[in-house]
């Protein structure tokens, strides 16, 4: 059960309590004013989401707006923590291939707990295994593929990613951008560009993929790391990889299609964030990519009953991207109901704040950049990152 999880079985719990004393029974003798008991505190404490509409309500329009962008960084220089400052960002993704282990990584952490910010970062990093695994060197295991992790029992890979989620903690990250959740069909297999080629996928069953990608993600929570379930509604079906190929569609995937239930399953684990994918798909919406279809992330939120973060893929460096105005992306992102804009590209962050900020002219997409901030700082209060009082 995720942080967030628990403060509300616990305010739930106590509320019973109180309910359940009832009246006192006649025999007993009235209470001394004088020695009465303070109110439970526990009972009265606000839920992590009345702490951040606090905080978030204290923000000018630019800072809140800043939340809702993620930016790549590689080392922590003083020109990239310089945007991060002017731009009020909200997260970052850790780029480039560290393998200073640990305590190399700790130390470009500690770079980035940038004082003069609304909140602190939120730090994730691509920490798959296999082929994608960012982070590496002493204190880091060698993580293996989603193919080899498949073939382990459930109870195995929670176990595992409790183990590698508490080297990501050690190293001050506090959020994976995993599982891949993606369902490959036998009849694609290799020829799935951006998952099957690279054995990146838990299998061709999406019953089997929905059990693994949970187990991932209670083995993370259980380290207290937040975990991304990707690339909604799947890119699986697809040949070409975003990465590095525009015009990208799936012609099969369907608002009620089995290939779904993996997120689902991953949501009810307790994911704390839902990847969108920047794919087309035909048979949902066939005049938006993903990632600005206010259908597809209304699967999220409907069919899924996902109230938390609903991040990108990359909006920045991404092939798929190249025909849409940087200035463009991350709005039509949050106006279509997303809440965290990523762009790998450092340079693009100034033009996905602007962009955002003058959408935010508009009363109704000031109302979701609100609602917006309001999922982030949530988020890092479940983190640990910011109080709740």
């Amino acid at each position: 059960m995720t942080m967030r999880g628990r403060a509300l079985v616990t305010t739930a719990l106590a509320a019973l309590l109180t309910a359940c004393a009832g009246a006192p029974a006649a025999t007993t003798a009235p209470a001394d004013p004088t020695s009465r008991s303070a109110p439970s505190e526990t009972a009265q404490r606000p839920t992590a989401t009345e702490c951040a509409a606090r905080i978030v309500d204290k923000m000018t329009m630019a800072e809140r707006v800043g939340q809702l962008v993620m930016v790549g960084v590689t080392s922590g220089s003083a020109s990239e923590t310089a945007v991060l400052r002017k731009l009020h960002i909200g997260s970052v993704i850790l780029m480039g291939n560290h393998s200073d282990g640990t305590s190399g990584v700790r130390r470009l952490t500690k770079k980035l707990q940038i004082s003069g910010l609304p909140t602190p970062l939120l730090i994730s990093v691509d920490q798959e295994g296999g082929l994608v695994q960012r982070l590496k060197g002493a204190g880091f295991d060698t993580i293996p593929s989603a193919k080899v992790q498949s073939k382990w029992s459930n109870a195995k890979l929670t176990s595992r990613a409790t183990r590698w989620g508490r080297q990501l903690a050690s190293a001050g990250v506090h959020w994976t951008l995993a599982p891949v959740t993606d369902t490959v069909p036998t009849s694609v297999g290799t020829k799935n560009a951006p998952i099957g080629a690279l054995g990146r996928g838990y299998g061709s069953n999406p019953d089997v993929v929905g059990k693994k990608v949970s187990a991932f993600v209670k083995g993370m929570d259980a380290a207290g790391i937040a975990t991304s379930t990707k690339h909604f509604p799947g890119i699986g079906r697809v040949i070409g990889n975003t990465d590095f190929t525009s015009g990208v569609k799936d012609t099969t995937t369907r608002p009620d299609d089995p290939y779904l239930e993996p997120f689902a399953a991953a949501v009810k684990a307790g994911a704390s964030s839902v990847m969108v994918s920047t794919v087309t798909y035909t048979k949902i919406d066939s005049h938006h990519v993903a990632a600005f279809s206010s259908t597809v992330i209304g699967l999220i939120r409907g069919r899924l009953g996902f109230d938390g973060v609903v991040i990108s893929d990359d909006l920045g460096a991404a092939k798929s991207m190249a025909s849409v105005p940087a200035k463009q992306r991350g709005a039509d992102f949050i106006k279509a109901g997303g809440d965290v804009a990523m762009t790998v590209a450092p340079s693009l962050a100034d033009e996905f704040v602007a962009g955002i900020r003058s959408a935010a002219k508009d009363s109704a997409v000031a109302a979701q950049v609100r609602e917006a901030a309001v999922r982030v700082v949530t988020m890092k209060i479940d983190q640990g990152l910011v109080p709740c009082r």
